[in-house]
């Protein structure tokens, strides 16, 4: 009987997400902004991904393996994975838990003490309670436990009381309530091992019988040079993807993000660690692609032309992505980071207004985009540029600032997001001086309300054809590169995702989408494909 269960990422039934987010209302920020995410296809909600599978689109090997989003091992299993064996507990794991319910079912029959569900990318309780109840069926008598981002971002929104509510929902036996949470796991597992509640574990939420309770809070640090991912471990199941991290929390405060003051001070590895980070992904498999998952990768730039530096002498061969600051960079930089083998990066961008720009607290100036975004294209790195949309002060002025931006400096990708009002983020403090009314994806101030920038959500959608925009749901930055690893060009890439994005267009304006339509679904189709060695 191992200590843990792993559960990694539980991508769930889109079908089922839509028809959820649907009972919001089809005039809904959260409904509009995933209905530029999918078509209608034989009545079936279909993203820009799961066209692949749906044409059974052989790659330019001939491959017609399923296309997905998220080949790769979880990053949440192999980080909690090692920190628990590190300490002294056994564990086993299932990465992907709807490609993989038959190993879970195998998995769970050797009856786990606890099993362990991740909360990654979850904003809603549906994925969760999926897992739950599965384990819970076939095994009532293992613990389950809960933790990440998911619990932290309830347990600071909502009430105990309605904490309990959801809580018993979900159907879990207890909850960490930690922003890092590896080191509370392994203090439940020592009790639960020994026969004991965790009645005397900092940062957890556990059932009593028809209630939780509560227990202290304390802050929890697992320094990263101290815990090391064993990538020998996982090394069956790390193919061709591996996304790491080198760096904890974020070193700015804009004024729309509540990540920092969830994740605590910002820490980094030396140039050395990550050396010997890179050396064990290298030794371990046949990796070639790596994911940074730092918000700010390139803060201090001294240390990040260490890294390069170090990669480039390394020669690893890997080819990586990350998220990079445009005003902490210069020509020097990119062009070290294109001969250390980067393929892309995600620019937090938000607006191409100076004085949103101001408002939201960004260091980053509309100079600097123009000036990275074209640099960075010269040097064969794919740009994406990630906008907001209706930040307090943001006008038609302001937007049409963005739009020429956009059209100035062509990155190759973009999106633009509704604003979310969430309590958690520094302007919040603002709120009565900026008249904000409302909060999540319904709200109004002094200068627009979510419906008028909804409508701008969707104008740029519908006008702006280079960049491309890049779907929102089921397709990220990531996929790119997953694609071309596959065999597309970056210009196939595009011409997917265009034609995509044609017929997605055809709904705006309509409510709830309508069945694609023929000439789309035609130009779909045409534009599916890969070279035409391996078509």
């Amino acid at each position: 009987m191992v200590d843990c269960l792993i559960i990694g990422h539980n991508e769930g039934h889109f079908p089922s997400d839509v028809q959820m987010v649907e009972r919001m209302g089809v005039e809904s920020g959260a409904f509009r902004d995933l209905a530029l995410s999918y078509v209608q296809w034989d009545g079936t909600p279909t993203r820009a991904l799961d066209v692949f599978n749906r044409l059974n689109v052989p790659d330019s090997h001939g491959d017609r393996r399923r296309y997905h989003n998220f080949e790769m091992l979880w990053p949440a299993v192999s980080y909690l994975g090692s920190f628990l064996s590190r300490h002294g507990f056994s564990f086993d794991y299932v990465n992907l838990f709807q490609q993989e319910k038959e190993d879970l079912r195998r998995k769970l029959e050797d009856k786990p003490l606890t099993v362990a569900v991740t909360t990654t990318l979850y904003v809603t309780a549906g994925p969760v309670m999926e897992v739950v109840r599965t384990v819970r069926e076939q095994c009532p008598e293992t613990t389950i436990v809960v933790g990440g981002p998911f619990v932290q971002n309830y347990r600071k929104q909502l009430e105990k009381k309605d904490l309990n509510a959801l809580f018993t929902m979900i159907g879990a036996d207890i909850y960490v309530d930690s922003n890092e949470g590896e080191l509370t796991l392994a203090r439940v597992l020592s009790e639960l091992r020994d026969g004991r509640r965790p009645r005397n574990v900092p940062n957890v939420i556990h059932r009593d019988g028809d209630e939780f309770v509560f227990n202290a809070t304390e802050l929890e640090s697992n320094p990263l040079d101290a815990n090391p991912v064993d990538y020998g471990t996982f090394s069956s199941s790390l193919g061709s993807f591996v996304s790491l991290r080198t760096a904890k929390s974020c070193p700015y405060s804009c004024a729309f993000c509540g990540f920092p003051a969830r994740a605590g001070k910002y820490v980094y590895l030396s140039p050395q660690q990550v050396e010997a980070e890179l050396d064990r992904i290298k030794e371990s498999g046949e990796v070639t692609n790596l994911t940074f998952l730092d918000d700010t990768f390139n803060v201090p730039k001294g240390r990040f032309k260490k890294l390069l530096r170090m990669m480039i002498d390394k020669q690893y061969g890997f080819r990586w992505n990350c998220f990079y600051r445009s005003d902490h960079g210069d020509q020097e930089v990119i062009d070290l980071m294109a001969e250390a083998g980067c393929e892309g990066v995600f620019l937090g961008i938000e607006s191409g207004s100076d004085r949103i720009l101001e408002s939201m607290n960004k260091t980053a100036r509309r100079a600097d985009y123009l000036a990275a975004i074209p640099a960075l294209k010269k040097n064969g790195i794919v740009t994406h540029a990630n906008l907001i949309v209706g930040f307090p002060g943001e006008t038609e002025e302001t937007v049409a600032e963005t739009r020429s931006l956009l059209e100035e400096a062509r990155p190759d990708f973009f999106r633009a997001q509704l604003w979310y009002a969430d309590p958690i983020t520094p302007v919040w403090e603002k709120r009565e001086e900026l008249g904000i009314q409302g909060s999540m994806f319904t709200w109004s101030h002094h200068t627009m309300d979510a419906k008028t920038a909804i409508g701008i959500v969707d104008d740029l959608f519908a006008t702006v054809r280079e960049p491309h925009w890049l779907p929102q749901t089921g397709f990220e930055l990531w996929s790119v590169f997953y694609l071309m690893r596959r065999g597309m060009t970056l210009d196939q890439v595009k011409g997917a995702v265009g034609a995509f994005n044609s017929a997605v267009a055809e709904n705006i304006g309509r409510g709830k989408p309508a069945e694609i339509s023929p000439g789309a679904l035609a130009r779909i189709r045409e534009a599916y494909r890969f070279t035409e060695a391996g078509a």
